[in-house]
């Protein structure tokens, strides 16, 4: 590729850009609401478990009765909070919807500060390395340290949220959010976080997505820029490659990961250098 057909090329994924900030509003005043009550009502969940039963409360109970569906149902679910997953999603729609992909990693950048922050500084102990493993059930890696909050339930909570507050309809918003909370409750099933983890954790995403938002709003010229999108999006590729050989430790998800990452990374094949290619040569 010579000098005149890079140009090319950065002005083409410039217009496509632009095309598709355009499908999405700056601002979205019912996706406002619904994050910031959404986030409301996970402060409530956390507060009173606390009070009612302490930092382990719920545990016992939510962990017996997912028990009862097959491991796989909950390692799917588990996976969609892993930040890989989050990326390689994110990669799917990035290209079409630019602005909602650069409000995301707004809210991811927030979201890691809220998370990686909270385990550093407390660093309490997960089920696996307080319970007797007989007495719960354990699916995947026992991990036992930086339980406060739930990693996966931050990031389930930060895609979702972004999802919820661009999206026009509110059954495709109940959606997000049910999934959410599954993927949160999943970490609960999977017996590696207190329920007062996955509530801190959705209750960060939720913040996360609500602030990256109003940032991304305030800010919104970075969304078209093809440099930074570019450089974005290798991160997202990065993350999507990752997917085909590492499961995370949940092997019956393992199959659906690679999928996923495969689906990704074909999506931005095709849209970053198929298509481009195509309509080049056509103009030649």
């Amino acid at each position: 590729m010579n000098r005149a057909d890079l140009d090319r090329w950065q002005r083409q994924l410039a217009a496509r850009l632009a095309i598709g900030a355009a499908r999405t509003p700056l601002t979205s005043p019912s996706g406002a609401v619904w994050l910031s009550r959404w986030a409301w009502v996970c402060l409530i969940v956390a507060v009173t478990l606390f009070l009612c039963g302490g930092y382990e409360a719920g545990f016992t109970r939510i962990n017996g009765a997912t028990a009862a569906a097959p491991d796989w149902v909950w390692a799917g679910l588990t996976v969609l909070g892993d930040e890989r997953v989050v990326l390689a999603l994110a990669l799917i729609i990035a290209l079409r919807y630019p602005r909602l992909f650069w409000a995301l990693i707004l809210a991811a950048l927030i979201a890691i500060a809220y998370g990686r922050g909270f385990k550093v500084l407390f660093d309490t102990t997960r089920p696996p390395g307080v319970l007797p493993a007989e007495t719960f059930n354990l699916i995947g890696p026992g991990h036992r340290r930086h339980s406060f909050p739930s990693g996966h339930s931050v990031a389930a909570g930060v895609f979702f949220g972004i999802l919820i507050y661009y999206a026009h309809h509110p059954l495709s918003r109940a959606l997000y959010l049910t999934l959410a909370v599954l993927a949160g409750i999943s970490r609960v099933a999977v017996g590696v976080h207190w329920p007062l983890d996955v509530a801190a954790g959705l209750l960060g995403g939720a913040l996360a997505a609500l602030i990256g938002a109003h940032w991304a709003a305030r800010w919104p010229g970075p969304a078209t820029h093809p440099r930074l999108h570019l450089a974005l999006v290798g991160v997202a590729v990065i993350a999507a490659i990752q997917l085909l050989f590492d499961d995370g430790g949940y092997e019956s998800a393992g199959l659906a990961l690679i999928l996923l990452g495969l689906l990704a990374l074909a999506t931005a094949i095709i849209q970053y250098l198929i298509r481009p290619w195509l309509e080049n040569r056509d103009e030649t």
